[in-house]
């Protein structure tokens, strides 16, 4: 066995070797996001695989199906960090933490309140949660379980049953983040209010999408009413 096989073979054990270091990080952290061990077992078996491949290709001109670049553990951690902390895996130290509360309101006509309601009915049925089979029997239930299906994001929202009209962003800097719990059910405002110390950093006007090319005709007809007949209807008056 040559030199360079024997380092192909050291290659593919440093490959298996991180891989099993990975699952058994992966196990470890359970679905715990953003885990620092996953991360570093991710960066050693990324780059044992990547070498073990320009290995293989420079004494074989083969290739693995692995198509990854090496990565820099130290530039990777600066660049995106490890967790929620630092490099280390210590707890990063800021001087000025800092809360950013974003608050949106988006308002809907509804063109026809049936055609919303027959869409929230096929959207339960579709999706019926814990068993409530009851009809869904106001509109503004029917927004409820349209954004229910669509994840909680407004863009389930975006439908021909609903007519979008202006809304509005405002970012915020606030001193405590938000406990939902602390408001009853039927609060609307309290969960929006903004206390003495926090700031509004900026507000974002949304307006509704106009089409151009209606505008434009609109606007056209409104200027031949406003000049009076044109030379035709003078000429037939004539």
């Amino acid at each position: 066995m040559t030199d360079r096989h024997a380092e192909l073979d050291a290659a593919l054990e440093r490959v298996t070797a991180a891989a099993r270091e990975h699952l058994a990080a992966v196990k470890a952290a359970n679905g715990r996001a953003d885990d620092d061990e996953v991360w570093r077992a991710y960066v050693e078996l990324n780059n044992a695989s990547n070498s073990y491949d320009e290995l293989l290709l420079d004494e074989f001109g083969e290739v693995t199906p692995w198509d990854v670049e090496a990565i820099d553990p130290e530039e990777a951690d600066r660049q995106f960090g490890v967790g929620i902390g630092g490099v280390d895996g210590t707890e990063a130290e800021d001087p000025h933490p800092q809360v950013i509360s974003v608050r949106q309101r988006r308002d809907y006509r509804v063109p026809s309140v049936a055609a919303l309601l027959r869409l929230a009915e096929a959207a339960r049925r579709a999706n019926p949660g814990d068993g409530d089979g009851a009809p869904v029997e106001t509109v503004g239930e029917a927004v409820l379980e349209l954004m229910q299906a669509g994840d909680g994001s407004l863009g389930a929202l975006d439908i021909p049953e609903l007519e979008s009209l202006d809304g509005v962003v405002i970012v915020a800097e606030v001193e405590t983040p938000l406990d939902p719990e602390t408001y009853e059910d039927n609060d609307g405002a309290g969960p929006f209010a903004l206390s003495g110390a926090d700031r509004v950093v900026d507000r974002l006007d949304e307006h509704a999408f106009v089409d151009l090319d209606d505008e434009l005709a609109e606007e056209e007809d409104e200027a031949e009413a406003a000049d009076g007949p044109g030379l035709g209807e003078a000429a037939e008056r004539r």
